[in-house]
């Protein structure tokens, strides 16, 4: 599970260079702690270009009849993502990268428990794999939404928790966002645990 992550770079210029997008958003609503159901950037292969948007993290099937009905779908299990309903047409014709800076997960120590940060070299920006629906209601009002998927982890996360994001190294970036690309075994591939010594982990001070 990915329940928190973060993006703390908040300058259009850096964002624009790493990730080549040609549109971005008025805000970009960076923050250390993104939770399920908020606005988060999100990085499209538009038409002509990449998009940084701005997306409802928590994936709304275009078929759902409510938009909270049903278990919040704020993340995706890469083993079986090309076959749940929820996932599998977004994962041939809607596919994203989620900037991200930081994820955590939880530590139980005694009778509390223990936020860790995990990051990419010494906090360096990277890209989740997500998807992205767009979800229509009665009015014809359009939601648009993602989820990130998940993957076993390495052996840095293990410790901590049985599950952590699929991070995707930069070369691979733009197959996942590649249109033309619809081959589920191919895009499975990439769905797998980042090194773990590309990585580091520290605990964070406070409550998140």
């Amino acid at each position: 599970m990915c329940g928190r992550y973060a993006l703390t770079v908040d300058d259009r210029a850096v964002l624009r260079e790493r990730f080549a997008v040609q549109r971005l958003p008025a805000t970009l609503n960076a923050s250390a702690n993104i939770k399920p159901t908020q606005s988060a950037p999100v990085v499209l292969q538009g038409a002509d270009a990449r998009e940084l948007v701005l997306m409802r993290w928590g994936l709304i099937p275009a078929w759902a009849r409510e938009r909270t009905g049903g278990a919040p779908l704020f993340n995706a299990r890469a083993e079986s993502v090309a076959d749940k309903p929820s996932f599998r047409a977004a994962l041939r014709r809607r596919r994203c990268l989620v900037p991200a800076t930081a994820f955590y997960e939880w530590r139980q120590a005694g009778q509390r428990k223990v936020p860790y940060a995990f990051v990419v070299g010494d906090g360096e920006l990277f890209a989740l794999a997500g998807l992205y629906e767009a979800w229509r209601d009665a009015t014809g009002a359009t939601v648009w939404s993602y989820t990130i998927i998940t993957t076993t982890p390495n052996r840095l996360v293990a410790p901590i928790h049985d599950r952590m994001p699929v991070i995707l190294p930069r070369e691979h970036e733009a197959l996942w966002l590649d249109p033309q690309v619809e081959d589920g075994a191919l895009l499975r591939e990439l769905l797998v645990p980042y090194p773990a010594e590309r990585m580091h982990l520290h605990p964070v001070a406070g409550t998140l």
